[in-house]
């Protein structure tokens, strides 16, 4: 009997340490709740990096068919203005009058000659400091004209281009807003919740989460 006693004893203490069915199944939960996010987030950042490298693909594509049009856009702030002389790349003189042109014409919310102008800038200048600009500014005026993929496309290019810029953060939550004006709700969450992981510091991750915080 006295065997029998301390057998269960010894069972008893044995259970004791180690936890319960249901602790057991509670980790195993927590355990793959975190997988699940942690897969989330893996996927939400290949399918901007996919999207960023197709857009580059493309683009490179169609440089590679298509000759580039250094003409002079059709614009009366260039017409008016006869000391833009449009020689290209290595003109510093047109470069600079051009995107003060269409700088200017953006500030008096002439968003028509903004745009000819500073397509004209990216199409037939290359400078580091204003191109990502004039991507930048190609992007939101299409974005208010709603011209949506055009948009996404300018915004891309300067993504592809300049990701480092300090507009990149700014642009990729531009394009959360053209998924969320397509009632694309997947594809905007998964953008906001991208620009809130990977730019947490900068003002585009608390409009983004905003955002998030809205469409709940």
């Amino acid at each position: 009997m006295r065997i029998i006693k301390n057998t269960f004893l010894t069972l008893a203490v044995l259970l004791a340490s180690y936890p319960s069915l249901a602790d057991e199944k509670s980790n195993a939960s927590d355990i793959l709740f975190l997988k699940i996010q942690e897969l989330e987030s893996e996927i939400a950042q290949l399918r901007n990096q996919i999207e960023s490298q197709n857009h580059l693909i493309e683009k490179l594509i169609n440089e590679t068919f298509n000759e580039a049009d250094n003409k002079a856009p059709e614009s009366n702030a260039i017409n008016a203005n006869s000391s833009i002389r449009f020689k290209g790349v290595s003109d510093i003189q047109s470069e600079e009058d051009v995107y003060a042109a269409a700088t200017k014409s953006l500030e008096e919310q002439n968003y028509e000659d903004a745009f000819k102008l500073f397509k004209f800038f990216v199409e037939s200048f290359a400078n580091d400091q204003k191109s990502p600009l004039a991507f930048f500014w190609l992007g939101e005026i299409s974005l208010i004209n709603n011209n949506l993929e055009v948009s996404k496309k300018y915004f891309l290019d300067l993504i592809s281009s300049y990701p480092n810029h300090y507009r990149v953060p700014l642009a990729h939550k531009k394009i959360g807003d053209i998924y969320l004006k397509n009632n694309d709700l997947n594809m905007a969450t998964d953008k906001y919740k991208f620009v809130v992981r990977e730019y947490p510091n900068n003002s585009a991750s608390s409009q983004a989460l905003q955002l998030l915080k809205n469409m709940e």
